[in-house]
């Protein structure tokens, strides 16, 4: 592993040659915004959909605030969220340069299609620091959580639940959208755990990980398998595992089989508590959301990353990214109190609601 100041120089380096280069050639490009040293920086932030809870509950807010923190209140944040269309984001990336901000946090919606974007932003001047996905192009900073790791996580729990239910038929598996490079991590960690120990009876790529199309899926593999072979249910997020569970429901599979989820989505753990869903992924999103924040308040201000990352990474554009990958945790029944209750993702009140106040004491949430 390169270390991270290394890297960071690098890319420091390489960004003042390119507006010097760029003051040449272009008087658009010569007014590009340079790194500044105070407080008053403005940053781009731009997040892929909002189907999936966690982005404008979650991920925005809280990177927003670390911001504010590190900046004394003075920076100014423009916001963007593409729905899952990569072309509108690539939109928006053009709109952020024209509008000059110092420094860009881009979650992908599709990592390769980004990559001239990103370009674009770097012959501007303005650094950029991946978030959540591992987008492709001049980045210079990245943080996610160890995702393949996430995928291991997933597949030993369903493992672990099948016990030795495991030879006795079908498991399914509902792998994410192909255009991130996210999905590709869990399902190799999946892979790596669940290959020579279970029958995967079907396997699928859910496009744009959406619920509707997991549930039309999974319809499609009770037809194909049998609504009595089916054993498990690998599902790479809460939000699919919704639409799966309900397809199994709907084809009268009872009891149901084990069904995994990631990302401890609100509707993910009121499953887990009614027993619907086994587990999900808890992914301490505050973490990740200052360590983006402060990546990018350091590369605003044309300071050095090593202080903040220890690691880096390779995309299949750009080698030796400075990088933070933050750990994860299994979240079943058990744990809900130590994780996502004592962390202050979510209160006793917002999960135990009326529907689901028997199930929370039974299970001793408090």
């Amino acid at each position: 592993m390169r270390r991270a100041a290394v890297a960071a120089a690098a890319t420091a380096m390489a960004v003042s040659l390119a507006a010097c280069g760029s003051a040449k050639e272009s008087g658009d490009k010569a007014d590009a915004p340079k790194t500044v040293k105070t407080d008053a920086i403005k940053v781009g932030l731009l997040l892929p959909e909002n189907q999936t809870a966690r982005y404008e509950k979650l991920d925005r807010p809280l990177i927003e605030k670390k911001i504010k923190e590190l900046t004394n209140g003075k920076a100014t944040i423009v916001y963007s969220n593409a729905k899952q269309d990569a072309s509108v984001q690539n939109q928006q990336v053009d709109a952020m340069i024209t509008n000059k901000v110092n420094v860009l946090i881009v979650d992908a919606v599709d990592s390769k299609a980004i990559a001239g974007s990103i370009q674009k932003a770097k012959d501007a001047g303005i650094p950029v620091v991946a978030y959540d996905r591992l987008a492709e192009g001049p980045i210079d900073a990245y943080t996610s959580f160890d995702n393949e790791e996430v995928g291991k996580v997933q597949g030993q729990a369903l493992l672990d639940q099948l016990g030795a239910n495991a030879s006795k038929g079908d498991i399914v598996m509902m792998n994410g959208a192909i255009t991130d490079p996210n999905a590709a991590l869990f399902k190799k960690g999946a892979h790596s755990v669940l290959d020579g120990k279970v029958k995967i009876g079907k396997e699928y790529d859910t496009k744009e990980w959406s619920p509707a199309n997991a549930n039309a899926n999974m319809e499609a593999a009770i037809s194909a398998l049998g609504k009595n072979k089916i054993v498990g249910v690998y599902s790479a997020n809460d939000g699919m595992a919704g639409g799966i569970i309900t397809a199994l429901t709907g084809a009268g599979i009872k009891p149901l089989p084990p069904v995994t989820g990631q990302d401890a989505e609100l509707a993910g753990v009121q499953r887990i508590v009614s027993g619907t869903q086994f587990m999900s992924v808890y992914k301490p999103y505050g973490q990740e959301a200052d360590v983006a924040a402060q990546m990018a308040v350091a590369l605003a201000k044309g300071e050095k990353l090593d202080s903040i990352s220890k690691t880096t990474v390779d995309s299949p554009t750009t080698k030796g990214v400075p990088s933070v990958l933050v750990p994860v945790v299994s979240l079943t029944k058990a744990n809900i109190n130590d994780t996502v209750i004592k962390d202050g993702l979510y209160s006793v009140q917002e999960i135990c609601t009326a529907q689901y106040k028997a199930a929370c004491d039974a299970a001793g949430i408090k």
